[in-house]
Formats: structure tokens, sequence, C-alpha cells
């Protein structure tokens, strides 16, 4: 791409190319507007070594864009960048309120191009830290600060944590820019969510560490092979466990390990969804056995029933079996025993093919709702695959 560079020795400035759709930036693009704020017509001169800044305006020619229907590419922008290391002995700054206007300006084209900027922490009050924009000073609340550094040193406090950032450098994306309120907001996580949330796929198994954790479920930080914990998302109370689960504090605390699955990515709202239990096999599905016990055992929670003609199905039920006895290759269908579980999944009717092995040409079925499971045996000359397909059809049939 062609590139022009000139040097006009009043201040540093760096292009950087737009959307064509931000319309704010249109005050960016009038090169005499800028040394006219920036440079008197008396500095117009080649800068001395000892300058105390250097203008650049780098500028990209037009070209046809198929994905914005051929229309012209934006002008190129130019945002300040200041460099306090060098006397100010040369040269006279500009006038310090059309400086700040300029700056205003370029916090919102931040704010509309959605780019990172690279901020120095001046300190920290209650609430968060104090960041440099150029000649401005902005805030960044500690809630968006990115999970890494609570992580990292977990015996520390907010405060402490805050105390050990002055005078770094952080990633940030500027969310909020009134000039008139005088509002320049920060976040370093929305940075790291443009960074690494194109690292991340749903399916994803990530050791995590419990962050806060509230009566809707538990966010956990998700870490990266870098060894750092960058995003962070929500296991749902239903997702914790395959346990009926009253209260989460009774199973996660703040600073536990665990691992997670990632089982959704919002990116419009930048939002992670993560469980705990989808890294198990439902029990139920592995055996009945499970929830109820062979004779002999002892489970004070379980309730096996040895005369299946006393038990009465489940709802919905007795239409299923009507319905796969019309299908071929089913020969009988009855309820062998029943038991109840410890937990509530779904008051709904739920009909799986058990893992149990077949016997016999005899099948497993197991149907649960609510804490009641029912084990179904199926006499048939189907396989695994057609049994499959049978109750498929039948469900289909059935409302």
């Amino acid at each position: 791409m062609p590139v022009s560079t000139a040097t006009l020795g009043s201040v540093s400035f760096l292009s950087q190319l737009f959307n064509p759709d931000v319309s704010s930036l249109s005050c960016f693009l009038n090169h005499t507007k800028l040394s006219t704020l920036y440079s008197k017509p008396s500095l117009l001169k080649k800068p001395s070594s000892s300058s105390l800044y250097n203008l650049k305006v780098s500028a990209s020619s037009a070209s046809a864009n198929p994905k914005t229907d051929n229309s012209q590419q934006a002008e190129a922008a130019v945002t300040a960048i200041l460099d306090n290391s060098v006397s100010t002995d040369e040269i006279k700054p500009a006038p310090a309120p059309a400086r700040r206007s300029a700056d205003w300006k370029a916090a919102r084209a931040y704010l509309h191009s959605g780019f990172i900027y690279g901020g120095r922490v001046e300190g920290f009050n209650g609430g968060g830290l104090l960041v440099r924009f150029y000649s401005l000073v902005g805030f960044l609340p500690f809630p968006q600060l990115s999970p890494s550094h609570s992580c990292k040193e977990p015996n520390k406090t907010i405060h402490q944590i805050a105390k050990g950032l002055v005078g770094s450098i952080l990633s940030v994306k500027v969310i909020q820019a009134e000039e008139e309120s005088r509002k320049l907001i920060f976040s370093e996580k929305e940075a790291v969510w443009t960074k690494f949330s194109t690292q991340i796929n749903v399916g994803d198994v990530f050791e995590g560490k419990v962050g806060s954790v509230e009566d809707y479920g538990a966010f956990v930080h998700l870490r990266f092979p870098d060894g750092l914990y960058h995003l962070t998302g929500l296991v749902h109370v239903s997702e914790v466990s395959w346990d009926l689960v009253q209260d989460v504090r009774d199973i996660l605390t703040e600073g536990d390990d665990v691992r997670v699955k990632l089982v959704n990515i919002d990116r419009g709202k930048s939002r992670l969804t993560l469980s705990i239990k989808q890294l198990e096999e439902d029990p139920l599905l592995e055996t009945l056995d499970k929830v109820i016990p062979q004779e002999g055992s002892a489970d004070s929670d379980s309730l096996p029933t040895s005369n299946s003609s006393t038990i009465e199905p489940l709802p919905g039920l007795d239409a299923i079996f009507k319905e796969l006895l019309q299908e071929d290759g089913i020969n009988d269908v009855r309820i062998s025993r029943q038991g109840f579980e410890k937990r509530v999944v779904s008051q709904d009717l739920q009909l799986w093919l058990s893992n149990v092995p077949p016997s016999d040409n005899m099948f497993t079925l197991l149907a649960r709702a609510g804490r009641q499971v029912q084990e179904i045996q199926l006499a048939t000359s189907l396989d695994q695959e057609g049994i499959k397909k049978a109750l498929q059809r039948v469900l289909e049939r059935v409302p």
C-alpha cells in the first residue's frame, strides 16, 4: 500500500485506518486543521535533534474493496502519541485546550473503531485504575480488569494488585468517551476478549479457577497455554452437577481449581457459557444400578420393586408402549423395576436406550420423570441401531 509521510515537528501522530462508516473520524482527516492545532508556522522547519516532538502523518490511497460494495475505503486517520521523555526547551507545545479537544476526538475514534490502546497506569483509587490517554487521564474500574492479575496473585487484595500495576502499560479499549461530562472509561477485559476469543471453540476443555460464586452459578476464569487466565465464563447452577444443586456454594468456592467444558460462545455480548457436569456421563445412562441397587446392597434413597405388575407406568409411557409394539421386530415391552433418584433432573418424561449390554435379545430402556426411574425390558430381534430408529419413529408419532 503506498504511504506518504511528512514530518512537521510539533506533536507525534500515528495514522490508523478506520471503517468508512465512522463519521466521527472526519475531524482527523484534515491535515490543515491538525497543523493549526498542533504547530505554528514558525515551527514548520526541520526539527533539531533535541526537539520534543515529531509529527508524522501517514496517508493511504483509497482503493476498491469488494467487502464494502466497491466503495472507497476511509482516508487514513491520525491519533496523537505523546512522548514526554524529552525536554521542551526548543519547542513550545500547542495550547492545552486545543490539545485536550483533539485528544477527546481521538478517544471517540478509539471508541467507535474498537482499536486497542496501550495506556500507562498513573495511579489508582478505591474503585479502579487511573490510565493515561495522551493528555487525558481516564478510569479503568476494577471489574474491567483482566482476571489474569487476581489469578496470578490470589493472596493479594485488589488494591495491592492495583499498587503493583502503577507504571505498567495495559492493553485497553475505550468503552465510554464523553467530553462534556469528562467521562473516559477503559476496559482491559474487552481488549483481552478481542485477542483471545478467536483462539477458542465450543467443545474446548479448560482448566479453570473459580472466581465469584452467585446464586445462579459460578464465574470461572479460563487458563490458556501461556499459564495465564484471560477469559471468564459462567457455569450456570444447572451445569454444576448431575445432582440437584440447591446452593452453588455447597459445591464451589472462590479459588477452587476446576475443569470445565465450553458449551456456548456469544461473541456479540462477549459471553462464555461453561459446564462442569458435561465432562461426566449422566450416571443414569451408564447403568440403572447406580440408581437402583442390586439385591443385598443398601441404599435408603432407592426403592427396588420385584413385582413389575404393581408398577404404575410413568405418565406417557402407555402410549409409547403401544406404538413400540406396532414396530416390526419388537415382540414385547414391559417394566421390570423402578427406583427413586436423589436428584430431580427434569420433571418431563425422558426416555433412553441404556448402556447396559443386551442379553438374550433383551434390551434395556430407561424412563425418568422427576425422581422416579423405571427400567423397561424390550424383547426384540433388532440390533441397537434398529432400536434407536424404531424409538425415533415412535416418539415422532406420540404427541
